[in-house]
């Protein structure tokens, strides 16, 4: 299992990584192993399917049909290469850790029992190592890993400082994931289905109307809008145009009327005038003059008109 850069902690200081390599007999009583205690050897047995029951705070909640088919036959090839990680309970029933996606595809291939390993984990530790196992896998989308930060913070009562120690991320990390959990439904399906990405969230956060933030996700998805579109369009909603400056035109409506008239005859073309402006602080900006033309000989005899021969350079 390769993990993801940034999960400084990992799994590896939440359980033991070596293991041995002697798999005990199904009626071999299964020895238990501590999360904190990081024994020198985790053992693994089998049980059966239907003795396992998932983990309620699985903070996965999305499987795609079509990956499960995949490792379903890749476990009737091959077998399950990792085992699950599961913990026994105060009634003597064992609770899916890590491994749900694995589970789902067992019993897709037939399998009546599969590979685990017995852990002592408290509600907090397992999961703890269920988002910790995810996040090293890639598999949470950022709604079901900001909900699995939202669960740690409220049953458990964990500042975002002490989560992100616990799951070795930064702290920034885990206060803009749980930022996503406050746009609409709506939006957070998109986030969820891969329609938007995690940075057309983030921009959109920057909306603060929820209904601005559905109709440009819905563009989102309908224009197929990069990240830097969508920055854009924030910026534009965001920001709402100067006001004018109080001015005065230098040169008066009529007579600029009459001027710009003259200029059009004179040239024989479009022109548009635009006087100096002279502000209330006693500034000015600056006039311009607009001249239209529509070939390079049409050029040419205007700015003949002006007394300039391109021939003479």
């Amino acid at each position: 299992m390769t993990a993801r850069k940034g999960l400084g902690r990992g799994l590896g200081s939440l359980i033991s990584d070596r293991h041995d390599t002697h798999t005990p007999q199904q009626d071999t009583p299964a020895p238990t192993t501590s999360v904190h205690d990081t024994p020198p050897s985790q053992p693994v047995t089998h049980l059966p399917i239907d003795n396992i029951t998932r983990n309620p705070r699985q903070p996965r909640q999305a499987f795609r049909e079509e990956a499960l088919e995949e490792l379903a036959d890749s476990i009737r090839t091959h077998g399950i290469l990792q085992p699950l990680m599961v913990r026994t309970k105060e009634d003597g029933t064992y609770e899916l850790i890590a491994g749900e996606r694995r589970l789902r595809a067992s019993g897709l291939a037939g399998l009546q029992e599969v590979p685990v390993t017995l852990v002592q984990a408290s509600d907090l530790q397992s999961l703890e190592i269920a988002i910790i196992e995810n996040l090293q896998r890639e598999d949470l989308n950022p709604v079901e890993e900001a909900e699995g930060y939202r669960e740690l913070a409220a049953e458990f009562k964990l500042t975002q400082e002490e989560i992100a120690k616990r799951v070795g991320r930064s702290r920034a990390a885990v206060a803009n994931a749980l930022r996503l959990l406050t746009l609409p439904d709506e939006v957070r399906a998109l986030l969820k289905e891969q329609r938007i990405s995690t940075g057309h969230a983030k921009t959109l956060l920057s909306l603060s109307i929820p209904q601005e933030q559905i109709l440009l996700a819905r563009r989102i998805v309908a224009e197929d809008l990069s990240v830097r579109a969508t920055e854009t369009i924030v910026k534009r909603i965001t920001h709402a145009p100067a006001k004018p400056r109080a001015s005065r035109p230098d040169i008066p409506t009529t007579h600029l009327r009459e001027i710009s008239e003259k200029l059009h005859t004179h040239f024989g073309t479009s022109v548009r005038l635009q006087p100096c402006k002279t502000f209330a602080n006693g500034k000015k900006s600056k006039g311009y003059i607009e001249i239209d033309f529509f070939s390079n000989g049409d050029l040419e005899r205007v700015l003949a008109i002006m007394g300039l021969d391109l021939a003479d350079d």
